[in-house]
């Protein structure tokens, strides 16, 4: 694999980073996805002290991607469709400000396709209300505990992943199916 193409990063928070990271690693194109934190001004913060408040941080994952088979704009139009830009601090049950919808851009680039999907998004008023999400550039990206990577994929019947992460999965599968990656 001598042409292997460059792989990027886009920075996402959207609600609980277990949902994020289920759906996108079934994105043709991702090479990876890590859920961690960003955002805050804690070192190395712990999930528990994310949890309670007081970091700034977000729950975020970190999606490894291949722009030759999938687009930042792509990840993004994915992004605006699996959570809810409209609610501060809140994802469904999930409340606190570790749960607000952001973008950390890498670059620029990043930042101005951001701008534009954002206000494509607003002027569609796909929700019935306008955007809250926060565009800010990536300062630190902490990596969540180990136990947090793939969560989905190893507690697929535990409680909130059967009740909250399957239905979001499920509606992604079903509007992105040509863009799924192949069944192994």
């Amino acid at each position: 694999m001598s042409n292997q193409s460059k792989i990027e990063v886009a920075t996402l928070g959207g609600g609980c980073f277990w949902c994020l990271e289920a759906v996108y690693v079934e994105l043709k194109g991702v090479q990876k996805v890590v859920s961690g934190y960003s955002g805050g001004h804690v070192p190395n913060p712990t999930y528990e002290q994310v949890c309670g408040k007081q970091t700034g941080h977000a729950e975020v994952v970190q999606v490894h991607y291949d722009p030759e088979e999938v687009s930042f704009k792509e990840l993004l139009e994915v992004f605006f469709t699996i959570h809810d830009p409209t609610t501060p601090n809140r994802q469904g049950a999930d409340v606190g400000p570790q749960y607000r919808s952001v973008i950390y851009y890498h670059d620029q680039d990043q930042k101005e396709v951001s701008e534009q999907v954002m206000a494509e998004v607003t002027a569609e008023n796909i929700w019935g209300a306008p955007l809250v999400t926060e565009l800010e550039p990536l300062d630190i990206f902490y990596p969540a505990e180990a136990y947090h990577q793939d969560y989905y994929a190893r507690n697929p019947y535990q409680g909130y992943c059967r009740v909250v992460i399957a239905p979001k999965v499920a509606k992604f599968r079903q509007k992105y199916v040509s863009k799924l990656k192949a069944a192994a």
